[in-house]
């Protein structure tokens, strides 16, 4: 169950709440590290205004005495300007700091700043008493009308007040950016239900299909779920396609297998009653040709189910890598000697120019394949003294260069009427009486060819009537600079 648990992939919603939540979370808590700031200046801004306000007002009630020392009287409005802010304290001091410099009235251990005489108050945040204090400095002069007596108006107060005052902007901004957040909330988890509702409706669609539909769906939906569709619709095209083709390949194997297995059975049947050895070898020998067309039946078969798969998956010329045809096509040639000196015919390789590179785009077995298809039907209907070569050219075409890779033998040929025939699956030239065909060989080639951008021709090179030349044109990739080959 743990295991399950982590397996669980989070929804659309929860991901994107969970995403908002972060977000403002983040952009949140700098918002809210920057109102406490500015709250702070705001409230220091206005408390100071008082405090400074307050000694302002104290400086302007100094006067000097009969005796000519400084006397200040206290008005109960300057400190009642500080007193009424919540539970603050207020302190205050006035002294003279020239050479007569003495405490006229207030706090004689109060600190205090280091105001300039005429200039604006000068603030310091202190501790006074084991209490963080604000203070404000003033330094003022009376005059004598021969002189001036300079004093300094110091006053003080705690720091509750504007403390109170930044917390109370900090909660109302924190509540007002937890609104803001839960109503964003709100409105993403019914946007994003009411989003995932076409999701839901291709989801039913796609659950009441039977698995036997694979038709593209049909279904409106948003344009950001329109890319997944489509690649859904191409997904089941596919599907279908490479059912199609194992439809096709079933059913071709069960009908061109079902003559050789049968004869493969009558033959060992007369094999387990044959009292003659000579009988019985016969019947092998015919089981063996049996199995041997089995064989070459589903290599074929097999040859276009991967055509039609190749097919299905869109699979175009520029997707196969450059292969060189000059020694595959010899090898390929060298393999089949053998059996074509069996059959009594004389096969050959001419491989063109030898200084030329040849160049195209193709799979190596299914090329094979296909070649081995042409040499095969050379040799089989050609016939015991004929003659079959398999050539290798390049040429210039108005749409560009090809490779040529012809197989020519001398034999009896395709008749005109007959080669579309030929060309269609398990179709075969009304001439054609050798009991080995089985009307796949040349639509493998035409099939293999188109899937590398190329064609098959059949042409007549000599007497009308007489011989085969057939040709698989592929286009031609330039070959490499520099002498050798690739």
């Amino acid at each position: 169950m743990p295991a399950e648990r982590r397996r669980r992939v989070w929804s659309l919603r929860r991901r994107l709440l969970a995403w908002l939540l972060v977000a403002t979370g983040v952009m949140g808590t700098a918002a809210l590290i920057d109102t406490w700031i500015e709250a702070r200046r705001t409230a220091d801004q206005l408390a100071d205004r008082v405090l400074a306000g307050s000694a302002l007002v104290i400086a302007e009630r100094a006067s000097l005495s009969d005796q000519g020392l400084l006397d200040v009287a206290v008005p109960y409005g300057a400190l009642e300007m500080l007193s009424s802010a919540a539970q603050d304290r207020v302190f205050y001091r006035v002294d003279t700091p020239d050479s007569r410099g003495r405490l006229v009235t207030g706090y004689g251990d109060l600190p205090v700043a280091g105001a300039r005489p005429g200039g604006p108050p000068v603030f310091l945040d202190a501790l006074f008493r084991g209490v963080p204090v604000r203070i404000a400095s003033l330094s003022r002069a009376v005059s004598t009308g021969i002189d001036e007596v300079p004093f300094t108006v110091t006053m003080a107060e705690t720091t509750l007040a504007r403390e109170a005052l930044s917390r109370d902007i900090l909660l109302r901004s924190a509540l007002r950016l937890a609104g803001m957040i839960l109503g964003a909330a709100g409105i993403v988890w019914i946007a994003v239900t009411l989003s995932l509702r076409p999701l839901a409706r291709l989801s039913e669609a796609i659950e009441a299909r039977n698995p036997g539909d694979l038709r593209p769906l049909d279904t409106r939906v948003p344009a950001e779920v329109q890319a997944p569709m489509r690649a859904v619709n191409a997904l089941m095209r596919r599907l279908e396609a490479a059912l199609e083709g194992l439809r096709n390949f079933t059913g071709n194997a069960a009908h061109q297998l079902r003559t050789p297995m049968t004869v493969i059975r009558t033959e060992l049947a007369l094999v387990a009653r044959a009292g003659d050895p000579q009988r019985a070898r016969a019947a092998l020998a015919r089981a063996e040709s049996a199995l041997t067309r089995a064989e070459r039946v589903l290599a074929q078969l097999l040859a276009l189910a991967r055509v039609d798969a190749d097919a299905a998956q869109g699979m175009t010329p520029d997707r196969f890598s450059p292969l060189d045809l000059t020694p595959l096509l010899r090898d390929l040639t060298a393999e089949h000697i053998p059996a074509a000196a069996e059959a009594g015919v004389d096969l050959g390789f001419e491989p063109g120019d030898s200084s030329t590179v040849m160049l195209a785009r193709a799979e190596p077995m299914l090329l094979q394949e296909a070649v081995h298809n042409l040499i095969s039907n050379a040799v089989l209907y050609g016939g015991s003294g004929a003659v079959v070569t398999l050539r290798l050219a390049r040429r210039n075409a108005p749409g560009g260069a090809e490779i040529l890779i012809e197989v020519e033998d001398d034999g009896p040929g395709i008749a005109a009427p007959d080669q579309a025939a030929v060309l269609s699956r398990f179709r075969r030239g009304r001439g054609a009486e050798q009991p080995h065909g089985m009307g796949l060989g040349l639509p493998v080639v035409r099939e293999i060819a188109g899937l590398f951008g190329g064609r098959l021709e059949l042409l007549h090179p000599g007497a009308p009537g007489r011989g085969l030349r057939a040709r698989i044109i592929l286009p031609a990739i330039a070959p490499p600079e520099g002498p050798g080959r690739a």
